[in-house]
């Protein structure tokens, strides 16, 4: 009997310690964001160039009542989408997941974007170079660039 038990203990252990069952890299301030990605001067402020009617989407990492936030605005026509989320490494990249409630449609967004992501949904953050950033969900995607506040 101790045998078995010496073993189901050993089992338990090896199964908890396997990358399935680690602790998720994730963050829930600016800062904790900065140190997550191993840079400091990680920039929060980003510009589309992918975007096929001359006006960029602008995207914002901010942080409001203890919360991070991904805000993204529409040149000429004003907020697309708010959202709070789990910012978590993933890999080289960052997902944002969020769900129905901590998401913020705006006048910007269009009818197949609130089918989309209206019930939640994550945004896949890529970095592609020091200064880009690629932004991806459920039927979307665009390359930006950082920006100076």
């Amino acid at each position: 009997m101790r045998e078995v038990r010496a073993l189901l203990v050993f089992a338990w252990l090896a199964l908890m310690s396997s990358p399935g069952f680690a602790a998720p890299n994730c963050a829930a301030t600016l800062a904790e964001l900065r140190v997550m990605l191993d840079d400091a001067s990680f920039p929060l402020l980003w510009e589309e160039t992918t975007m096929d009617d001359g006006k960029p989407l602008r995207v914002s990492i901010l942080e409001k009542e203890g919360a991070l936030v991904l805000e993204f605005v529409k040149t000429g026509h004003g907020l697309w989408a708010q959202s709070e989320g789990v910012f978590c490494k993933v890999g080289a990249d960052v997902e944002v997941r969020f769900t129905a409630q901590q998401i913020r449609m705006g006048p910007a967004a269009n009818w197949v974007l609130r089918m989309t992501l209206g019930h939640g949904g994550v945004f896949k953050l890529s970095r592609l170079a020091a200064d880009q950033l690629r932004i991806a969900t459920t039927g979307w995607s665009g390359t930006f660039s950082a920006k100076a506040k």
